[in-house]
């Protein structure tokens, strides 16, 4: 990827699979509580390119963690639309990962073993899935890894062997919830131009909740700001800047503090108050 343009423009960016379009259209969840309904998220429009990077960021408690539960398919249970490519998204599907901020990696099996269940459920040939396997982990930086157990290694490798374990399908779309909010500072730098290398080589769609500004302008190509419950989006923020990126960059400074300027701005509309549950029209 020598072509600044590429580097800086998503739809010229090659991807994995040629697809990952994301669109979201008239989003809303509730939950019930006591026969009352909060609303979480309320109103999301977004659309989302094949093999852009989408860093998403706002207040506890927005909604940023279920949505993206609903773009996997955790959760079916809400009103509007999530589409991926053609096709509406309902339940989960390989063609969705996510990673946690917890690795989530079985301490009894070596990091190969972990990377393979996420394969147990496609019938592949021993050769395919043992290159897969090889594969996915030198993209991770982890091929000489294989054969260690989870305690043997540092906790950016152990998240770096559960993107390996969530690319290894070569999903269309690559959900992450906080991956880094788990590390110390040091080792979160470090990971973040590890996660920037790996999802340059892979090209696939990402969609990253965070809670950390910095991290969420030099991974995305887009922040999404959302406001405090109910969940809206309140503003997004193009990063015009190719990648990879410098840290230093008075552009990154600038929208750093634009950002924080949104998310510390007093509630102008509803906070989120339990109100009677109303009838549901699903679609």
């Amino acid at each position: 990827m020598s072509d600044p343009r590429i580097l800086r423009d998503p739809a010229l960016r090659p991807t994995s699979t040629g697809t990952g379009a994301v669109r979201i259209s008239g989003l809303s969840k509730h939950y019930a509580i006591g026969g009352k309904a909060m609303t979480v998220l309320d109103g999301i429009d977004l659309a989302i390119r094949p093999g852009e990077f989408v860093s998403i960021v706002g207040p506890s408690g927005c909604g940023k963690s279920t949505l993206l539960r609903l773009i996997v398919g955790l959760d079916t249970d809400y009103d509007g639309e999530i589409r991926l490519d053609d096709a509406r998204v309902a339940g989960t599907g390989l063609e969705r990962g996510l990673v946690f901020q917890d690795h989530r990696l079985f301490p009894w099996m070596t990091v190969a073993k972990n990377v393979e269940v996420a394969l147990l459920n496609q019938k592949l040939p021993r050769e395919r899935r043992d290159r897969l396997i090889a594969e996915h982990l030198a993209l991770v930086g982890l091929a000489d890894f294989g054969d260690a157990y989870p305690y043997q290694l540092s906790g950016g490798m152990a998240q770096r062997a559960a993107i390996a374990r969530a690319l290894v399908n070569e999903p269309k779309v690559l959900a992450l919830d906080e991956p880094l909010g788990a590390l110390d500072a040091l080792t979160r730098v470090k990971v973040q131009a590890e996660l920037q290398r790996i999802w340059m080589e892979a090209g696939t769609t990402m969609i990253m909740v965070t809670h950390d500004v910095d991290e969420a302008l030099f991974l995305g190509d887009r922040v999404v700001v959302m406001s405090s419950r109910p969940g809206r989006i309140a503003r997004i923020v193009d990063v015009d800047l190719p990648h990879p990126r410098d840290r230093a960059s008075p552009l990154l400074h600038r929208l750093k503090d634009e950002i924080l300027a949104e998310l510390t701005r007093e509630p102008r509309e509803d906070d989120g108050t339990l109100v009677s549950f109303p009838p549901r029209i699903r679609n």
